[in-house]
């Protein structure tokens, strides 16, 4: 595969994806190809968005796209925000809304885990293919931490003390939902 467009219009992910790709693949972005950052996100589950975001750059640009759609899921909100994870708090995005919103409603709740889920969908001409990668954890009572983006710095994952947003991102990546769903992704170039 001499290139990928990756399709998504959040620099972080495209900074996270670009670190686990091979170097020897080219990848692109949307603005590299004249397509605008929001992609559509229409459906109800986190893997028919990564599909929607990856069918429609392919039919636009006929490169192989891959599409990433992730979300937060906590037990104690019945798995929300799952699929609404980036508009939690409303269309405008705000990823310190979101965190806040969230918070706000673990306020007095003594379960606190979660999950991050991500789900990658690969659109060539030679078919479809998607991936996922699950990391368990918990939300921590505040956020902490500087790195990472989005809800990093409240999530805390299983058999460890710190959150994403405290961690380098090589351990993020070693350990995380998006790094987990691109080794699926990679061991079926390989095999492929």
């Amino acid at each position: 595969m001499p290139s990928l467009l990756l399709c998504s219009g959040n620099p972080g992910k495209l900074v996270e994806l670009r670190a686990l790709l091979p170097r020897e693949i080219d990848v692109l972005s949307l603005a590299d190809v004249g397509l605008a950052s929001d992609l559509p996100e229409n459906g109800g589950t986190l893997l028919a968005n990564a599909l929607e975001k990856a069918r429609f750059a392919f039919a636009h640009a006929g490169l192989p796209c891959l599409a990433d759609d992730t979300g937060l899921e906590v037990d104690a909100l019945s798995g929300r925000p799952g699929v609404r994870s980036a508009r939690y708090a409303g269309e405008a995005k705000d990823p310190y809304a979101n965190m806040e919103l969230l918070l706000r409603e673990l306020e007095r709740a003594d379960d606190r885990s979660a999950r991050f889920r991500t789900v990658l969908a690969l659109v060539t001409a030679d078919g479809e293919h998607t991936f996922e990668g699950i990391v368990e954890g918990e939300i921590a009572k505040a956020p902490s931490g500087k790195g990472g983006f989005g809800y990093d710095p409240v999530f805390r994952p299983k058999g460890f003390t710190t959150t994403f947003a405290e961690m380098d991102a090589a351990t993020k990546n070693s350990i995380g939902h998006r790094g987990r769903a691109m080794r699926s992704f990679l061991e079926f170039l390989t095999t492929n």
